[in-house]
């Protein structure tokens, strides 16, 4: 694996790409305005980085990271990632993409939506509970004592494991949480969401303090998790 493709450079997918560029990847940009706007990014970035469309990223990528709003899946090229690792960073916010039914009635998780929109893809959930500040601010070398943990589900094992090499790479270990279906054990609003990697003050935005996750910890938090018809 040498190039990750990226659809959608905003928050979460820049700060992938800075982590990527450091540990010796290549990246390919995308977004939905178009490439000469990820001119700054692709020059603070330099030579390992160029800025492509959404179909052309997705081409271009040994691993694809899609880190769009939800609202947007069914823009995602499904054809250039054909048999290729995806790694779903998305989150529901009905205020913001409006109400799914299969997702507020709990009958599936928003990286099986994406999953179904993908389907010879492999799609492994990741990235999508951490403040994107941290997840730079985190990052250790491997066999750092201070090293954090972050949460993976798939349904492919092959898929997981290269997702796994990856995140080794960029700087953190990764905790398998079982299938895609698994996922919503650290969707929005559960104990294994953003705030636990935070540690100032829950109420403060942005957040301002980081504060390293293990495994033991990610471990009880996703054990703690509430469905949202239990809340």
């Amino acid at each position: 694996m040498t190039t990750i493709g990226l659809i959608g450079s905003g928050n979460i997918g820049s700060t992938v790409a800075r982590l990527a560029v450091a540990a010796g990847f290549e990246v390919v940009l995308s977004n939905s305005r178009g490439p000469e706007t990820l001119a700054d990014l692709v020059a603070e970035l330099g030579d390992p980085a160029r800025a492509a469309t959404p179909a052309e990223a997705a081409e271009a990528g040994d691993l694809v990271v899609v880190t769009v709003p939800l609202k947007a899946v069914p823009e995602v090229p499904v054809e250039p990632l054909r048999g290729k690792v995806v790694i779903d960073t998305n989150n529901y916010y009905p205020q913001r993409d409006g109400n799914i039914a299969a997702l507020d009635d709990e009958s599936t998780t928003t990286s099986e939506l994406l999953q179904a929109h993908l389907p010879e893809s492999q799609v492994v959930k990741g990235f999508n509970n951490i403040y994107f500040a941290f997840l730079g601010d985190l990052a250790r070398p491997t066999g750092s004592p201070d090293r954090s943990v972050l949460a993976i589900a798939g349904d492919d094992a092959a898929a997981k494991q290269a997702v796994t090499r990856f995140f080794d790479a960029i700087g953190y270990d990764a905790y398998d949480v079982g299938p895609l279906a698994e996922g919503w054990r650290f969707q929005r609003d559960t104990a294994a969401y953003a705030g636990l990697y935070n540690d100032g003050d829950p109420s403060a935005w942005p957040p301002e303090k980081a504060r390293r996750v293990d495994a033991d910890l990610l471990a009880e938090k996703l054990a703690a998790a509430q469905r949202y018809r239990d809340l």
